[in-house]
């Protein structure tokens, strides 16, 4: 599955003002939360489940959560860059400014780790997620993320 497939213009935020962990996965599920007509609160506390788990920062300043949603068959992805990087309890326990949310149909799992790979690989090219750290706008920031994914 493309990144394009999950990800939308609408949900990817740049400059976003966020001063925690917490603060930020609430966001991501207030955003999935409009475009799948899922509540917001469950899937926030789907990807804080998932956190307690062991922390989806990835290391260089970058986060993965990703979380299993019920009643839908649609996965959706949410981008976010973060005005100020905030503590995620990331691997390398650096902060992070880059979050890429995956929130898959509970049934759909196994076919939605090979986008979680691709996430994980183009946000591993230093030249992308320095691309993505300077991007101005949603608009920049989205076809960043896309482009020849």
């Amino acid at each position: 599955m493309q990144i394009s497939e999950v990800l939308s213009l609408d949900c990817t935020k740049s400059a976003v003002q966020c001063s925690s962990k917490k603060r930020a996965l609430e966001l991501i599920s207030e955003i999935a939360a409009t475009h799948t007509g899922q509540d917001s609160t469950e899937l926030f506390e789907c990807m804080l489940g998932r956190e307690k788990l062991g922390s989806t920062g990835i290391g260089n300043g970058i986060a993965i959560p990703h979380a299993r949603m019920t009643n839908t068959d649609k996965a959706i992805a949410v981008l976010l860059q973060c005005e100020e990087a905030i503590e995620f309890d990331s691997i390398d326990n650096r902060p992070v400014d880059l979050l890429f949310a995956l929130l898959v149909p509970e049934d759909q799992c196994k076919e939605h780790l090979k986008t979680l790979s691709c996430m994980a690989e183009r946000l591993n090219d230093k030249a992308i997620t320095k691309r993505l750290r300077h991007a101005e706008s949603d608009e920049e920031l989205f076809e960043i993320m896309v482009d020849k994914a």
